[in-house]
């Protein structure tokens, strides 16, 4: 298991593909976006068109365990839209918000594979003065956390420079 984690736009998600493409001639890409606008849309699209033919894309939102990765190397991209997804489904509760992130979490990495994290580190910048800010900020810090104590490996990016952590 190998977390990548950095601010946006840290070069973080074409670090992790790099990585992926060295460990495996047909990595998948484990997307976990919901698209809910035009920009987005476009960010996507150039996200996809990145990767080669060589990649098996598979989009889910939040139930990634109910996929089968067995000895495969799988980039999950990323990490801070799949809390994402589980914090707004349940109405912004942190602690049912990181049990239900937890337990898929488990379930997902039961699997026989290896496993590609990418997150943002959104604990470099400041406190938000907005209520739900600070709750997914707490969310996405503590699930970071948690990740990272199970990973293999981990990786911080910072201006396109990958400092490895562990």
């Amino acid at each position: 298991m190998i977390f990548v984690s950095g601010g946006t736009r840290s070069g973080k998600s074409q670090f992790a593909e790099r990585l992926a493409l060295s460990l495996s001639d047909e990595p998948v890409y484990l997307a976990t976006a919901r698209v809910l606008d035009d920009d987005f849309r476009q960010r996507v699209a150039r996200h996809q068109e990145r990767r080669g033919a060589e990649w098996t894309n598979v989009e889910e939102e939040k139930f990634l365990s109910r996929h089968s990765f067995e000895g495969r190397v799988v980039l999950v991209d990323c990490l801070t839209l799949w809390c994402t997804n589980f914090f707004m489904d349940l109405e912004c509760d942190v602690q049912r918000t990181l049990q239900a992130l937890q337990e898929e979490f488990d379930k997902l990495t039961q699997q026989a594979a290896t496993f590609i994290f990418v997150t943002n580190e959104v604990g470099l910048g400041g406190t938000s003065a907005n209520a739900m800010q600070r709750h997914f900020a707490d969310v996405q810090g503590l699930f970071n956390q948690y990740v990272a104590a199970r990973a293999d490996e981990a990786w911080l990016l910072v201006s396109g420079l990958p400092l490895r952590l562990k």
